[in-house]
Order: C-alpha cells, then structure tokens, then sequence
C-alpha cells in the first residue's frame, strides 16, 4: 500500500507522523511519500519536499509565493498521476492541499484532508471546495462533523492529538528541575513557530514579559525556540527590551517548557489549545499584517467572538485574548501578573483543562489511521 502525503508546517509534520506509525502497526508494508518535516521522515516518509516550504499566512503574505507553490502542486500532481498512491492525505494547509486533493480525486485517487480548515471560524464558502476536493475529512474538534454532513460531506471526529500527546498529569516540578528552573514561579513565552509570527509577536511579547518582571522580578522566563534560523531573532527582540538575560532559550522542546510554567504566554494557534492540554492557565496574543486585518474585517470573513480553540470549546472563555490593535504588553502583562497572583483561579482553570482533554483525548492517530485505511481499501 502507497500513501501520498503533504503536510504543511511543524503540527501537520506531528500529525502525519503519528498517522504513519500507527498506520505501519497495522499495515507493515505501507509507504509514504510527498511533502514531509523531519518527524515523518524519521516515521518513514520518503521526502520529496519540506514541509516548511508551505509555512506561509495571511491573505496577503503568501502572494509573493504563489508562483512557488503553484510549481510544486502542479509536480505532486504529475508524480501521483503517473504513479498514483492508494489514498492520498493533505494535513491541515487547506489553501494548498484542497486544490491539490481536487486535482487527484479528479484522476481518480481517494482523498482525505486531515485537520478541518475552520470554516465555523473563517471564509465559510471553504466547505464547498472542501465537498469537491475530499472523500472524507478527519477532524479534530466534536463539532465539526455535523457542520460537514448538513453539506453532504463525510467527515468523522478522530480526536484531538494534543489530547493525546500530552501527559494527563504534568509534573511541574520535575519539568523546572530538568530545565534548571529553580524560580517559585515561572512564565513560559511562546512567540510562535513561523517567521511571520515572530517578526510580528516577538517584540510585543518580549516587552510584555520585560513589564511582567517590572512587576514581578522574582519571575523567571523560558522561551522554546521553535527552529534555528528564528533564534537570532528572538535573542534580538529580548536584547531590545532588555530581557536578554531574564529569558532562558531551549531549543524547541515547547511541551517542556509549558509543563514547567505557572502561566503560559503565548501566540495564539494550535499552541493554547496545548498548553490547555497541559492544564495551564494561558494567555493568547496574535497579529496580522494589518492590510490583511482589513480585508477580513471589510469581507466578513471572520465570524467569532473568540479566537482560541480552548474558548471555543469551553462554557465560558478562560484565556485572555489580545487580538490585532489590542495586542499592548501593558494590559498582556497585567493579565499574566493577575494569574501568578490568583492560585485559586490558575487551579480553577487547570481542574477545567483536565475535563477538556478527556472530552478529546480518543486517540487521534489510531481513528486517523483507521478512517485512512477504510478509504484505502474502498
């Protein structure tokens, strides 16, 4: 059996990994091939691609790329065409994947799309391309699949893996004695994964933190790095508001580094629902480029009162947001500080957390994998 795989950034890498080990316990024969990060190809992927070379956002951002990719879809299309897989897997960038998954289903090869694009949160027009492009969608959050069969397509709740990936009791104490924290409380900061991301984040993040000791000097600081080329960056960002050397740097390791804090500050994405996973009271911030804020204010495109998938999934929010213009380290830094002062509160938060990660936790690769092989062998 041959799987074609495209994952798009460092979480579809985690994804597709998981997927293709516990697709091999029940298939040992299986192959994988396609656009891939360094985790699927120590699971077994034959890489034809990175997946960082689809890491781009926005509305406006990945103009400049379009030509770029354009190139490589077309490729993976010729490839497949020529040598088609039994099923192939487009996991999460849904702006390049829907149009590849179309592409291949119209030459007759079965398709899923693993991750639902959030068309409960933005551009809901997405579930028609999403009917023409995929024979089934996995997703990840409970609600999503009745959103999908009210449109005729078949969709199938896996779980969360940040549920699962996770341990169900984080032991704070021996994630700070690894890390060499020795501080009565910690903060971790998280400025994100992409380039984007930091470039816009990191400064607002650092100065936020900068505030927070102000307050708070007894505080300490661990910041993952999620890859190499953005740790100058970030060294610079601390340097500029004069945290250089309140902020310890790891090497990624971003599960350690939130098992080990008392509040988690960080950019909002795939990253809060994690750290809920951990039982950590979080706080989100997120920019975008404002040409892109505009444009999906102007259109509409945006139909939330919440961005984070924690609010969205519990009865009340619990994790502040600063969102575009709101996104100041002063009232950042006031949120995080109100948290380290509430232990009541910060408890109340990680008993919530617990609840959330066993109402997700249902073993994301093993369904993911099961749904996969169905479609395979229809």
């Amino acid at each position: 059996m041959k799987i074609g795989l495209v994952a798009g950034e460092a979480s579809g890498d985690v994804l597709g990994a998981g997927l293709i080990r516990a697709i091999r316990a029940q298939v040992p024969d299986a192959t994988f091939e396609g656009v891939a990060g360094p985790e699927m190809v120590e699971a077994g992927c034959m890489q034809w691609e990175p997946a960082h070379s689809l890491a781009v956002m926005g509305l406006i951002e990945p103009l400049a790329h379009i030509p770029r990719l354009l190139r490589l879809r077309r490729n993976l299309v010729r490839r497949w065409r020529e040598s088609p897989p039994d099923v192939f897997v487009g996991i999460d960038a849904p702006d390049f994947n829907l149009g590849l998954e179309k592409k291949l289903r119209k030459a007759g090869i079965r398709t899923a799309h693993y991750v639902s694009p959030s068309i409960w949160a933005w551009r809901p027009g997405r579930v028609k391309k999403v009917k023409k492009a995929a024979d089934t969608v996995l997703c990840i959050l409970p609600f999503e699949p009745a959103l999908y069969e009210s449109h005729g397509v078949n969709a199938v709740f896996v779980g969360h893996p940040s549920a699962t990936a996770v341990p169900a009791v984080v032991d704070t104490a021996s994630a700070r004695a690894a890390l060499q924290l020795d501080a009565r409380q910690v903060v971790a900061v998280l400025p994100g994964s992409r380039g984007g991301e930091v470039g816009r984040l990191g400064d607002i993040l650092a100065e936020s933190a900068k505030a927070i000791h102000d307050a708070r000097p007894d505080v300490q600081f661990v910041t993952p790095v999620a890859t190499p080329k953005l740790k100058p960056v970030i060294e610079q960002q601390l340097q500029a508001a004069g945290m250089a050397e309140h902020v310890h740097l790891l090497d990624g390791n971003s599960q350690a580094a939130m098992s080990a804090a008392d509040v988690v500050l960080l950019a909002s994405g795939t990253a809060v629902l994690e750290a809920a996973m951990l039982g950590k009271p979080a706080v989100a911030v997120y920019k975008v480029a404002t040409l892109t804020y505009w444009i999906a204010i102007g259109l509409r495109l945006i139909k939330l009162q919440h961005y984070t998938l924690p609010n969205l999934l519990t009865e009340e929010p619990l994790v502040p947001e600063f969102m575009q213009n709101d996104a100041q380290p002063g009232p950042i830094a006031d949120a995080v500080v109100g948290l380290l002062d509430d232990e009541q509160q910060r408890q109340s938060i990680s008993e919530r957390f617990g609840r959330l990660r066993s109402e997700l936790a249902l073993d994301a690769d093993q369904h993911a994998a099961e749904a996969v092989l169905r479609l395979a062998q229809q």
